[in-house]
């Protein structure tokens, strides 16, 4: 999932460059933390959220076929 995430995210942002994320499982969940840099934050979350809940429906399917729940963080 954090390779998805990044492929994704990279595309979008204008410093693919300055994109981190870092992941955290337990047992039934996956948190990713993204890491932009403070230009492309408006990219990555979007007018009114769209983007980013894209993103999270995106990485909700690929943590359902693992049976997993995945959670998204968003930072700049």
């Amino acid at each position: 999932m954090k390779e998805l995430l990044l492929f994704v995210v990279r595309e979008l942002v204008d410093q693919p460059g300055a994109v981190r994320v870092r992941q955290r499982e337990g047992r039934f969940t996956v948190t990713l933390e993204l890491t932009v840099a403070p230009g492309d934050a408006g990219k990555v979350i979007g007018r009114g959220g769209r983007v980013a809940k894209a993103l999270r429906d995106v990485l909700g399917v690929a943590a359902a076929r693992e049976r997993k729940r995945v959670h998204l963080d968003i930072k700049s």
